[in-house]
């Protein structure tokens, strides 16, 4: 019987089988730790084992590519990672093959929404503060809370900047377990970084809170047109949805969301050939100045903050953005 099954059944049995284990495994913060071989970008030994012999035309990693091949100056479209920001690790990179929402399983929040970070020394005091600010903004208007980290709890943020791997700016979405980086690099003379405005860094502190870009909604062919055309070809795989299952969203569809990408993401030639374009006359895409009223309201709700008495409250925090 087993013979007769296709290549095809067989890695579909056996990625079922790996969701079942990942599904059901306690997180790193619930059991006891064990050595493993740490990369930038979660590229550890599992992941490189894994999506070596998985035969799928998603591959996050990427062949690395030049700058003028990209034809783009953006410290959020990094060649080896998934849609240019985004780190991934085993679980949600299983998800993300089967269409899934890896935001669905609860352990990839953080617990009563408190996330505590550690900021590397090796910013100057200037960008430290640019970080702080930037917590300082999410503590004010969202139940989520960013705490310094007292070494007493085994999952936290080190925000720093890249040593080595993938440069620019990047994160995984939601919890990981023990240390987790976020990436974000400093300013210097010879390409972006992340300090450009107080939006860069929310938007990588928003994936690690669990928020995904806003162009991946399943429903987003409603709202902007993609032009495949445009996009360098290796990079069009950016562009495919996080969740292939469409339903009613909690909230409209907004262009104004710092989550959002640009018009001239991953294009063949910057300022030329857009990637995106809206639907909707006259709005713009891409800003990167603060979180927009949805993008804080999502946040809100991913935490269960928008039922009950604190409800209310926070709407109304959110509705003091002007986006």
């Amino acid at each position: 019987m087993c013979a007769q099954l296709s290549g095809s059944v067989v890695l579909q049995v056996a990625v079922l089988l790996v969701v079942l284990v990942v599904l059901s495994a306690p997180t790193l913060s619930e059991s006891a730790k064990l050595p493993v071989r740490q990369y930038p970008a979660g590229v550890d030994f599992f992941e490189h084992e894994f999506t070596s012999v998985a035969e799928d035309e998603y591959d996050p990693y990427g062949p690395d590519i030049g700058d003028d091949d990209l034809g783009i100056d953006d410290p959020e479209t990094m060649p080896r990672l998934f849609q240019g920001d985004i780190a991934i690790d085993p679980y949600t990179y299983i998800t993300l093959r089967l269409g899934v929402n890896p935001m669905r399983h609860p352990k990839r929040l953080w617990p009563n929404g408190t996330i505590p970070f550690e900021i590397s020394p090796r910013y100057a005091n200037p960008e430290r503060q640019a970080i702080i600010q930037a917590v300082k903004t999410f503590n004010s208007l969202t139940c989520v809370h960013f705490v310094p980290y007292d070494g007493e709890v085994d999952d936290y943020l080190l925000i720093e900047p890249p040593l080595e791997g993938p440069q620019g700016c990047w994160s995984y979405v939601g919890r990981r377990g023990g240390e987790q980086v976020v990436s974000l690099q400093r300013p210097d003379e010879n390409s972006a970084h992340c300090f450009s405005s107080e939006g860069r860094i929310m938007h990588e502190l928003m994936h690690a809170i669990g928020i995904y870009h806003e162009q991946s909604r399943a429903d987003r062919d409603n709202f902007v047109k993609i032009h495949w055309d445009n996009i360098v070809p290796r990079f069009r795989k950016n562009f495919k949805l996080v969740s292939k299952k469409k339903g009613k969203y909690a909230f409209d569809y907004d262009y104004n969301s710092v989550m959002h990408y640009g018009e001239f993401y991953f294009s063949k030639r910057k300022g030329e050939k857009p990637t995106m374009t809206p639907l909707q006359p006259g709005v713009r895409i891409g800003q990167r100045k603060t979180i927009s009223k949805i993008d804080c309201l999502k946040i809100n709700e991913l935490y269960g903050c928008l039922q009950g008495r604190r409800a209310k409250m926070y709407r109304s925090f959110c509705h003091l953005l002007g986006l």
